[in-house]
């Protein structure tokens, strides 16, 4: 089985204080440790496990500058067969639709059974999965937290709400959002890293993918963001400072004092 995993490098929240930029455009990333997005990361280990069970291969592929070839490396090392970097300067600021755009592209000029991506990433908008599975006019599901081959379909199973899982039959190809949980990502070693460190990893542009670069990147973009702010404390709220046992114990407090614990 082929599968294309779609990966995407993020500012690393357990390596970073998120501060937003002057302007409120951004959050400042002078200085900022970026990682594969996490959901990603279950993805690939999943497409790993299939390959690993069925046959095929594993290409990860993001949409992204030169420095995102490390979240590529990082995914090769962990077992991925291969990586493709989606580079041109027509496509930063591209939105779901953009991006999706791109992977669209990436899809069609390769021979893939499965793709797969994450729940969701850093934007927190959980739709280029669905928007790519839609451009493709293949079967998708989200949230999915288990699958199962069976020929030339697949079982999956999805979260929803109430902590109930639905399973469903999908026929490939298709494409899944990925939700955490589905497995234990294996551990990246340095005798992995040191592997591929000097595997060639291709690059297609704008031109390479035939994609109309007024349609993508900021020029191309439907959904622009007006504003990035951190909510102002709303009336009521407390902020509790001091150490682990010193929030601890006015939680307590609070608590008792609203009646919560007696």
């Amino acid at each position: 089985m082929e599968i294309l995993v779609c990966v995407k490098r993020v500012p690393d929240t357990a390596e970073n204080e998120i501060e937003v930029n002057r302007d409120g455009s951004d959050i400042e990333r002078d200085d900022l440790v970026y990682s594969v997005n996490e959901w990603d990361n279950y993805a690939v280990e999943e497409a790993i496990l299939i390959r690993d069970k069925v046959g095929g291969s594993v290409t990860v592929v993001t949409v992204g500058d030169d420095e995102s070839e490390e979240v590529l490396r990082r995914e090769m090392a962990m077992g991925a067969d291969n990586g493709l970097l989606l580079c041109d300067d027509a496509f930063a600021g591209s939105d779901g639709k953009g991006v999706a755009s791109l992977l669209k592209a990436a899809v069609e000029k390769g021979k893939y059974d499965l793709i797969l991506t994450g729940a969701q990433a850093d934007g927190g908008a959980a739709e280029v999965g669905g928007m790519l599975a839609a451009m493709l006019d293949y079967p998708y599901a989200s949230l999915v937290n288990k699958i199962e081959v069976d020929g030339d379909k697949l079982k999956v199973g999805r979260e929803i709400e109430g902590g109930n899982q639905e399973m469903s039959e999908i026929q490939l190809p298709c494409v899944l959002s990925i939700q955490t949980g589905i497995n234990e990502p294996r551990y990246v070693g340095i005798r992995g890293i040191r592997k591929v460190a000097s595997v060639e990893i291709p690059q297609q542009g704008a031109a390479d993918l035939a994609v109309d670069a007024a349609t993508v990147g900021a020029a191309g973009a439907r959904v622009k963001r007006l504003d990035y702010f951190v909510p102002e404390m709303g009336e009521g709220a407390d902020m509790l400072e001091g150490s682990t046992e010193e929030i601890v114990a006015k939680l307590m407090e609070l608590l008792k004092a609203k009646g919560g614990l007696k």
